[in-house]
């Protein structure tokens, strides 16, 4: 049996979320620049995508770009955005062939005005498509979703649209910037760091873990069904304990 079909498509978790970690040292394993790291990423994001996809996973959230990523060297982030551009021009058709929507969240006013355009264009293209919404999260951070959602609601406070004795949870998640999706069940993370750098802080609260040792340029379809594989082995508790589960 192979390893897609040890997974358990009627417990497969709706939303999947990526820190796709380790291009960096990918490349310096090659002898490369930082660069060759990120172009050599590609391959494991089209096998991702495909995979989830063909799996039948509804979400899929990629933190591509965090806001912390500004403060890398001038010439890597200049050539990560000309990439970004490329790719998503390169990748549009595609995404639209497999029914597949694009989103993006974060502060994406931020990105050069070529990215503003490129991305634009292909959600535009792919916004009626069903079959799975590909998250990118570009200048992002947990931290400035949670401050721009305070932000917001404070001014509908302010305002006399909402009341304060109103507040909780389930409206402040409707004004955060994935609002309408569900939190991810699972959250994958490579290159073995074990942290969350500040990636869906709110969303994560329940969120299964995955972390491997594998750096993401080496990450393919197999790599996501044995991480599939192991969230499907976990007792999601939520609180509770096994007894409470069970009756």
């Amino acid at each position: 049996m192979s390893l897609k079909e040890k997974v358990d498509l009627d417990n497969l978790p709706k939303h999947i979320a990526v820190i796709m970690d380790g291009n960096g040292r990918w490349a310096k394993q090659k002898g490369g620049l930082r660069i060759f790291g990120h172009q050599s990423a590609i391959t494991a994001v089209r096998e991702t995508v495909e995979a989830a996809a063909e799996l039948g996973v509804e979400y899929l959230t990629l933190y591509a770009f965090s806001t912390e990523n500004w403060s890398r060297p001038a010439f890597e982030v200049s050539a990560l955005m000309q990439l970004l551009v490329s790719t998503i021009r390169k990748e549009t058709s595609t995404l639209n062939k497999n029914n597949i929507r694009l989103l993006t969240i974060g502060d994406t006013a931020s990105l050069p005005a070529s990215c503003q355009l490129e991305l634009q264009e292909a959600m535009e293209i792919t916004k009626d498509n069903t079959r799975m919404t590909l998250v990118l999260a570009l200048s992002y951070s947990g931290r400035w979703d949670i401050t721009q959602a305070v932000q917001k609601l404070s001014q509908e406070v302010k305002d006399g649209a909402v009341k304060p004795q109103d507040v909780n949870e389930n409206l402040f998640k409707d004004y955060l910037s994935t609002a309408g999706m569900p939190d991810p069940e699972l959250l994958i993370r490579t290159s073995g760091e074990q942290r969350i750098s500040n990636f869906l802080l709110w969303q994560l609260a329940y969120t299964e873990l995955y972390i491997t040792k594998l750096l993401w340029p080496d990450f393919r379809k197999e790599h996501l069904y044995e991480a599939i594989i192991a969230f499907q082995s976990r007792e999601r508790r939520f609180g509770k304990t096994s007894e409470q589960l069970t009756k």
